[in-house]
């Protein structure tokens, strides 16, 4: 087994996939290293919005700032240290709060390639 350990300095930002909000994706495991799960960092700027239907198990732990997420007409608020878990097939609304937000997130399986 290989062990791995990752700061935010590791992560190689890039717009998150299908939309123009300032929300940015910066994995730092994924397929290319043969395992499982996708990890990585997530970087939201102040007041964004993203509504997308999650494809894979995706779970989120807020370092800064906050998000709240809404499913089926419920919200989660979360900061940091908490946690937050979507299910594949989900639709949700994940809202940055007024400071932004920084996660870091585990996918299974990756989201790449569940997206492609």
């Amino acid at each position: 087994m290989t062990v791995y350990k990752f700061a935010l300095a590791d992560a190689s930002f890039e717009r998150s996939p299908g939309q123009q909000a300032d929300i940015f994706t910066g994995n730092v495991l994924d397929q290319r290293h043969g395992g499982p799960v996708t990890v990585g960092f997530g970087r939201y700027g102040p007041n964004q919005i993203l509504e997308t239907t999650i494809a894979v198990h995706d779970t989120m732990v807020i370092l800064e700032g906050g998000l709240s997420v809404t499913s089926n007409g419920e919200t989660f608020n979360a900061g940091p240290g908490e946690i937050i878990a979507m299910q594949d097939g989900d639709r949700v609304t994940i809202r940055s709060h007024e400071d932004g937000a920084v996660t870091a997130y585990v996918t299974y399986p990756h989201w790449q390639e569940a997206e492609s």
